[in-house]
């Protein structure tokens, strides 16, 4: 967020958006429900959000990653995964294909980049993974462009 006042409140875009609202958590709820470890994504989605400066998903999304069980330094240490040395092989090769879908320039997801994910996940997995990461990605996108305030555990007791 940018300091500025939110444009629309989350719960109001919910309201008045309510078909595109449910339409985005039913993709969400499909891709959950694709067999991805519940941290792997919260991992992904985190990564994207810190990419983009997302202050909304970022405090979603690092509740939901806590309540996942993902581990404290893997949380602490997602800016810099490459050097922490605490990442599995798979979640090196999640977080690095969320970067290259994320920041995308005129040779991301290139068949290297696309090899390598397929090195740690299956073609089903990697579907599922790039719908996960382009979804988080639009979610971004809403947040920032209507300003949605991150929902603090202070203001929401």
């Amino acid at each position: 967020m940018s300091g500025q006042p939110p444009r629309l409140p989350y719960r109001e875009f919910a309201k008045a958006a309510a078909s595109i609202h449910a339409s985005l958590i039913a993709v969400s709820k499909a891709v959950s429900e694709s067999g991805l470890d519940k941290d792997l994504l919260e991992l992904v989605k985190l990564r994207a959000s810190q990419i983009n400066g997302c202050a909304f998903c970022l405090q979603l999304h690092l509740g939901l990653a806590r309540q996942a069980g993902v581990s404290p330094d893997k949380i602490d240490l997602l800016a810099a995964w490459r050097e922490s040395g605490v990442f599995s092989a798979r979640e090196a090769a999640a977080l690095a294909w969320t970067e290259t879908l994320t920041s995308l320039g005129p040779t991301a997801a290139s068949d290297v980049d696309y090899a390598a994910l397929l090195s740690q996940f299956n073609e089903s997995e990697a579907m599922f993974l790039t719908v996960a990461i382009g979804l988080i990605n639009h979610w971004n996108r809403i947040a920032i462009g209507l300003r949605f305030a991150p929902i603090l555990a202070e203001a929401s007791a």
